[in-house]
């Protein structure tokens, strides 16, 4: 039974990675609708012949990983419960350790390391990848070495979580997932509030804005927008890429506006006052609140699902997937399974709401800055230094696109300096 199941999974799998690979590779085709080649939206007008050639490959590669890996990722914990991994890693931690919280250690690290070693070869990838196409310039070791605390962070904040998690489900199997979402909020809340100032400074460089000058300017902008503020906070990203960026991060008293250098070095400062004023636009308008408020609700409608799904697969399918009772630390991997597929499947309701917001601020930000034209061009200048696909298919466009497409961005800017 266990071998038909594997078999079975594997050959969907196969058949999900062709389609993928037919439809990007040899399908889809996200040109530049006749109207609006020549304009600034045209891609064709800002970016080199070569240039334009890598971002047509980069953005083939990079959409066909992003939809082959979380399906893969399903496939791993599929496996690792077939197997008897799951079960025989609980095992060992309960032949290890008397007290819960260290059989729930032991057995998270043995799982994490599993995926940890098996997904590597595919992150490795995606890093030599972005080298190869002069996206990245992070050496080996600094990559290595985020990837480590990546481990070991979510390690440490997987065992609060699971350990309270399934405490709560032998304690409560009928309203666990009401009492987990209770603690979900104040916990969420927590890491937002410390990320700026504990979270983010292990893995880079943070220091005021070393540019007077321009601080005056950007800082003059908040005033202007009733925004109150007395820094801003540059980042050195140079080490690790050529992307640009900038974001607003935390809340309350630990808020901050951070622009990497890699911008600074490469955009004018009308430039950066448009994409500044972008920031101040979520601030103003509440995003990252409003964003708490639409993860707490999409997270509490998920964990009810998993209360209704979870145990119905448990009674239907437990002799194949070697659990028992989903109170067993063994359930994991059927947990994380579901909720992926959830979270998966949910994106595209959660980017178009993220769109909706960058939206938004972009009005925002040209009623405040009253410059088209800096819009115009810093949106080139972002397409410019990440290879960007400027006009993607419908289906990346749902699952992958936070931000509206730059062909949509450019293309609102430049009719205002046309109409000006």
């Amino acid at each position: 039974m266990t071998k038909k199941w594997g078999l079975l999974a594997v050959f969907a799998f196969g058949l999900y990675v062709v389609a993928m690979y037919l439809y990007f590779f040899h399908g889809q085709n996200s040109g530049i609708p006749a109207a609006l080649q020549g304009t600034a939206a045209d891609p064709s007008t800002f970016l080199t012949t070569q240039e334009l050639l890598l971002s047509e490959e980069l953005s083939k590669v990079r959409n066909f990983l992003f939809f082959i890996s979380t399906p893969l990722e399903w496939l791993l914990y599929f496996f690792i419960l077939i197997m008897g991994i799951s079960r025989l890693f609980e095992s060992w931690s309960s032949e290890q350790f008397k007290w819960s919280l260290f059989r729930t250690s032991m057995y998270l690290f043995f799982l994490s390391l599993l995926l940890f070693i098996i997904q590597f070869p595919l992150d490795y990838f995606r890093y030599t990848l972005s080298k190869s196409y002069g996206i990245s310039t992070q050496i080996f070791s600094s990559w290595m070495r985020e990837n480590v605390i990546d481990f070991w962070l979510e390690l440490g904040m997987s065992v609060i979580m699971v350990a309270v998690l399934y405490w709560l489900i032998r304690k409560s199997p009928k309203k666990w997932w009401l009492y987990a979402w209770a603690l979900t909020v104040p916990f969420s809340i927590f890491l937002m509030f410390i990320q700026p100032v504990v979270i983010d400074p292990i893995y880079n460089d943070f220091s005021p804005l070393k540019d007077k000058a321009l601080e005056t300017k950007i800082l003059s902008l908040a005033e202007q927008a009733n925004i109150p503020s007395e820094h801003v906070y540059e980042v050195n990203m140079s080490e690790k890429t050529n992307a640009l960026n900038a974001y607003v991060t935390g809340i309350g008293e630990n808020s901050r506006i951070v622009l990497w250098d890699t911008t600074l070095n490469r955009l004018t400062d009308d430039e950066i006052l448009f994409i500044m004023a972008h920031e101040m636009g979520h601030y103003l308008l509440k995003d990252i609140y409003i964003n708490i408020a639409v993860y707490l609700f999409m997270t509490l409608i998920g964990l009810w699902l998993i209360a209704k799904i979870m145990p119905w697969m448990i009674r239907r399918y437990g002799p194949v997937l070697k659990i028992k009772d989903m109170g067993n630390m063994n359930s994991l991997p059927l947990f994380l399974l579901i909720s992926s597929f959830l979270v998966f499947f949910s994106s595209p309701l959660s980017n178009a709401i993220s769109r909706y917001q960058e939206i938004r601020a972009d009005e925002f930000a040209i009623e405040l800055v009253e410059n088209p034209e800096a819009a115009v061009s810093s949106f080139q200048q972002l397409t410019k230094a990440g290879l960007s696909e400027v006009n993607p298919p419908a289906l990346v466009k749902w699952f992958r696109y936070t931000h509206p497409p730059m062909l949509e961005r450019i293309n609102k800017f430049a009719e205002e300096i046309e109409e000006d």
